[in-house]
C-alpha cells in the first residue's frame, strides 16, 4: 500500500512540475511577443478606451510618467507640482499592429496642439507627451511628429519626446474607467467622442 501511495504522489508530482513548466513557457512565449508602448494624451480615462479596442493591443493600463518625485498617486499629480502626467502603457504584440500605427492612433485620440490641456482639462498633467523604451520607438516619434508638422495640423505640435524612467500604475478605480462608468456626462461628453473618432478611424483595425 505504501510503495502504491509513494508512487501515486510521484505521478503527480511530475504531473505538476511538467504543467508548471508549460505554463512558465507559455508565459515567456508570451512575453516574447509582446511589446510596450508609453503615452500622454489628456485624460488617461479616454487614452485607455481607445487604445482597448484596437486589434493586437493586449492590455492598455492607465498611470503617470515623467515626474519628478519618487511616487504618485492621483491626489498628488493632479496639483500639477509634481511633473507627472496622466499616461497609459499599451501592451501590443508587434505582429499584429505596429508602433507606427499606435502613434497614428494616440495622434488622433487627442489634440497635440494643445500646450497642457486638452478640452476642460487643464494643467501639465494633462500634456502630450510619448515615452520611448528605446531609440527605434524615439526616431519613429521624431519623424512622426515631422511629418504630422507638415501635412495635417495648421498649428504647431507641441507633443513632448522622453525617454521612460518610471511608469506608476494608477488607482485600481481608474483602470477601465470607461466601461465602468459609461453614463458619467464627462465620459459622454469628452471621453467618448475622442473614442468614436478612433473608432471610425481605425474601423480595420478594431478588435
Amino acid at each position: 500500500m505504501k510503495t502504491t501511495i509513494y508512487t501515486s504522489i510521484t505521478i503527480i508530482t511530475l504531473l505538476n512540475f511538467a504543467r508548471y513548466s508549460n505554463l512558465n513557457y507559455t508565459k515567456h512565449i508570451d512575453e516574447a511577443k509582446t511589446d510596450t508602448a508609453t503615452f500622454a494624451g489628456g485624460c488617461f480615462w479616454a487614452t485607455e478606451a481607445a487604445f482597448e479596442q484596437i486589434n493586437g493591443v493586449q492590455d492598455v493600463v492607465s498611470g503617470y510618467c515623467g515626474g519628478n518625485k519618487s511616487d504618485a498617486t492621483y491626489e498628488k499629480i493632479e496639483t500639477g507640482k509634481t511633473g507627472h502626467a496622466e499616461s497609459v502603457q499599451v501592451y501590443y504584440d508587434p505582429a499584429i499592429i505596429s508602433y507606427d500605427k499606435l502613434l497614428n492612433i494616440f495622434f488622433t485620440a487627442h489634440d497635440p496642439t494643445e500646450l497642457n490641456h486638452q478640452g476642460p482639462d487643464i494643467g501639465p498633467q494633462y500634456r502630450s507627451e510619448i515615452f520611448y523604451s528605446n531609440l527605434s520607438q524615439k526616431k519613429q516619434a521624431e519623424e512622426k511628429i515631422k511629418y504630422l508638422n507638415k501635412t495635417k495640423y495648421h498649428q504647431k505640435i507641441v507633443t513632448q519626446i522622453a525617454p521612460l524612467i518610471k511608469f506608476y500604475k494608477a488607482e485600481p478605480y481608474h483602470q477601465n474607467y470607461v466601461q465602468h462608468h459609461p453614463d458619467e456626462a464627462y465620459i459622454k461628453n469628452v471621453s467618448l467622442p475622442k473614442i468614436n473618432k478612433v473608432k471610425k478611424d481605425f474601423s480595420d483595425d478594431l478588435k
